[in-house]
């Protein structure tokens, strides 16, 4: 009897490793999709699936930026793979917060004393993206500075009613902004001053995520 025929799903390892970045895509829309279900039903509590939400929202902000070349549209990858995550999309491309976030956002603004979810969204989206830059190794001066000043126009746009002046998100970016406008485009951050800024990105956007969990 013949040895059955081994069927070669990829040529090199590069290949290999994308096809493995799809099934984990893959897997993350699937859960997003099950854990938005599940806090409809009222299966999981609120402080849960907030802090899942964002765990999956990091986890997908970071998998698409690195998947950008070959994943160009995740809704053309939804619908090439024919996954059902109507929820799942709105979720995590949409809104980019978890729904806590948004309702929480959605009552403030009702009563004018907070600003748009979308300028919210917006603001959690370039923090993500600047923490996955700098986790993806992209350290150069003019890969970092545009990222850094969306975010600081993003938080300014917020105005005083929800983050005063003194907010430490608005400090520490535009610091390391001004400190970035004295070094050349081509120049590369050293691996302590990733390290150093990625803390502060972190410590701000907690800071930020705890300021509108008090909202």
């Amino acid at each position: 009897m013949a040895a059955p025929m081994e069927i070669r799903l990829w040529n090199d390892k590069r290949e290999r490793e994308m096809y493995d970045s799809f099934a984990d895509l893959y897997a993350i829309l699937k859960t997003m999709e099950k854990l938005e279900k599940a806090y409809v039903r009222d299966l999981v509590g609120s402080a849960e699936y907030e802090a899942e939400c964002l765990k999956l929202i990091a986890q997908f902000r970071t998998l698409t930026a690195s998947l950008a070349g070959a994943v160009p549209s995740v809704d053309r990858f939804v619908e090439a793979y024919r996954i059902d995550c109507p929820a799942a999309l709105h979720r995590l491309v949409t809104a980019g917060v978890p729904a806590t976030v948004e309702h929480r956002l959605q009552s403030a603004s009702a009563s004018g004393s907070a600003a748009s979810a979308a300028v919210v969204a917006e603001c959690t989206q370039h923090f993500i993206t600047a923490m996955d830059t700098l986790k993806l190794n992209m350290v150069a001066v003019d890969q970092v500075h545009p990222l850094l000043s969306d975010l600081s126009s993003s938080l300014l746009r917020l105005g005083g009613n929800l983050l005063p002046p003194d907010f430490e998100g608005k400090v520490k970016v535009k610091e390391w902004i001004a400190r970035l406008a004295k070094m050349r485009a081509a120049d590369e951050l050293t691996e302590q001053q990733t390290r150093q800024l990625l803390f502060d990105l972190e410590s701000s956007y907690n800071a930020f995520m705890a300021v509108l969990n008090t909202t």
